[in-house]
């Protein structure tokens, strides 16, 4: 009983840490949203897209086929970019999980939903986030392959575009750039709020042209989860908190899919079958 104590306390502090980080950066988008609505000094500097990592994929794959740069973009979204594969580099999709205000607000919202519509919890699912609408597993397979179509062409659209594609329905700008809301981005806001409180992280599984980028460093990440198979008794818990709806998850730990949020290590403390090991 000593023995299992401590794991309670490190899993849970894993999970209060990730929501610190993951409310950090909410904040700072916001506040970099507030800033270009803002009069006076606060207000100058450069667009709200500037700040986005997919912007420089774009403009990057713009470059290298025409020999042209995409307007709002500008050096910090390449710093951004090159922050975000280094983490990848290490952690897989960690800054999905832990630092895209997107999925963040996606948290927010299923974790409201949840209380609202108090979906009754099984002992299988006692951590995880019941929400009203689940998706076929013959469904969801191949809705997963939509980022990576999105991605395609988007890619593709920039060669002949003057801004960035995904600016004008990217669910980021809808919420944080506070101003010049096109009837588009008004349908993007509110199609992500309704898909959110129904089914989880619905823009990071089928959507998200960025998590299509980020998804084969999970392949290669040295910080990964392990499976101890003999603390497992396929109860299949983790199955029911990982908010990316990994089917088989104990079998599938290097997914494409994983976020690194470490729900299903912590809804496996008692047992301690999933550790997080570097190398």
């Amino acid at each position: 009983m000593a023995n299992q104590t401590p794991k309670k306390q490190d899993n849970t502090s894993s999970i209060s840490v990730r929501l610190v980080i993951q409310i950090l950066f909410l904040v700072i988008t916001i506040l970099i949203g507030l800033r270009h609505i803002m009069p006076g000094e606060s207000a100058k500097g450069g667009a709200f897209d500037v700040f986005c990592p997919f912007g420089a994929i774009e403009t990057l794959w713009s470059y290298s086929v025409k020999g042209v740069t995409l307007l709002t973009t500008a050096p910090l979204n390449f710093s951004i970019l090159f922050g975000v594969l280094g983490v990848s580099l290490l952690a897989g999709r960690a800054f999905c999980g832990w630092m895209c205000p997107i999925g963040t607000l996606q948290d927010l919202l299923a974790s409201f939903s949840a209380r609202i519509f108090k979906a009754k919890k099984t002992a299988r699912a006692k951590n995880a986030v019941n929400l009203p609408c689940s998706i076929s597993k013959r469904n969801d397979v191949w809705l997963r392959g939509l980022k990576y179509l999105i991605l395609g062409v988007i890619l593709l659209a920039s060669v002949w575009a003057i801004y960035p594609p995904l600016r004008e329905i990217c669910p980021a700008r809808a919420f944080f750039n506070f101003k010049d809301h096109t009837p588009l981005l008004w349908s993007v806001l509110i199609t992500f709020v309704v898909t959110s409180l129904i089914n989880r992280r619905v823009w990071c599984k089928y959507l998200c042209p960025l998590g299509a980028v980020l998804a084969p460093f999970n392949k290669i990440s040295p910080l990964r989860l392990v499976l101890k198979g003999d603390h497992c008794n396929s109860c299949r818990r983790c199955d029911a908190a990982c908010p990316m709806d990994i089917d088989d998850l104990t079998n599938h730990l290097r997914s494409p899919e994983c976020i690194q949020c470490l729900e299903c290590q912590e809804t496996c403390r008692d047992r301690g079958a999933l550790e997080l090991r570097l190398f």
